[in-house]
């Protein structure tokens, strides 16, 4: 099919209605953004080990780059992660929704990463930003026995008219998800369906208090609402409030009466 200028055009601008006429009505359109260009899609090393993990799909390998492109253009919206499932609109010749369900990681599998991994995790922090050694690392994304989906644990659900089993607007949303965990690590076990704070069992109690601090990879996140326990910390004692507090003078006049 010969397409021009003028129909790509009437494309976007027929999408754009969409969008605006859905906002209207109250439904939320947010773009995920990704770089543009030749630069790296992913910045961190969660982010990074998805897209590899999903690269190594080669039954899969040539659908993997018009998704790479759409996620690049801005055409992938609402992209949510839960327990088992991805969702998200993707915007092609109309707008198509796309959802994507992963099989939780068998309890064996996750029991058999913790306790590998015991004693390897310094504190939360370290998990998320990606600083592990060697060997968690080889753990943690090893194809067979690691974190990440294998491709029959996999099943995707696009209403676009694309009869392949992974249609670009899947692929999309996929390597969106590695663009989402850049910024929001833990997605990837919320996903998976196991609590992250399972590898800091072993850890001392001196690394999670790294998590008080304002320092680091994840400064400014909430953090007790990413690792789902109350971190309160005591508000600074002021200048102020170190002073001891003055004694109320009682007036002569009230003293005799």
């Amino acid at each position: 099919m010969w397409w021009s200028y003028e129909d790509v055009r009437e494309q976007k601008e027929r999408l754009r209605r969409e969008i605006a006429k859905r906002k209207k009505r109250g439904e939320k359109f947010e773009v995920l953004a990704a770089p543009a260009g030749q630069k790296k899609l992913c910045a961190t090393f969660w982010g990074q080990a998805w897209c590899r993990n999903l690269e190594s799909y080669q039954q899969y390998e040539s659908r993997l780059p018009r998704g790479r492109s759409y996620l690049r253009q801005g055409n992938v919206y609402n992209l949510e992660i839960e327990a088992g499932r991805l969702a998200a609109v993707v915007a092609g010749s109309e707008l198509y929704d796309t959802s994507i369900h992963i099989q939780p990681l068998p309890k064996k599998q996750w029991r058999k990463i913790v306790e590998q991994g015991s004693g390897q995790v310094g504190s939360m922090l370290d998990l998320l930003a990606g600083k592990l050694g060697d060997g968690l690392m080889k753990l943690l994304t090893d194809p067979a026995d690691g974190l990440f989906p294998k491709p029959k644990e996999i099943r995707f659900d696009c209403s676009c008219p694309d009869f392949a089993d992974m249609c670009k607007h899947v692929s999309a949303v996929l390597y969106g998800v590695g663009v989402l965990l850049d910024t929001k690590p833990e997605l990837l076990f919320t996903l998976r369906g196991v609590d992250q704070a399972e590898l800091l069992s072993n850890a001392s109690s001196a690394a999670i208090t790294d998590l008080t601090t304002n320092t680091g990879d994840l400064a400014g996140a909430d953090l007790s609402a990413i690792f789902g326990i109350d971190l309160a910390v005591e508000p600074p004692v002021t200048e102020e409030a170190k002073k001891p507090a003055k004694k109320k003078r009682t007036s002569r006049k009230s003293a005799a009466a």
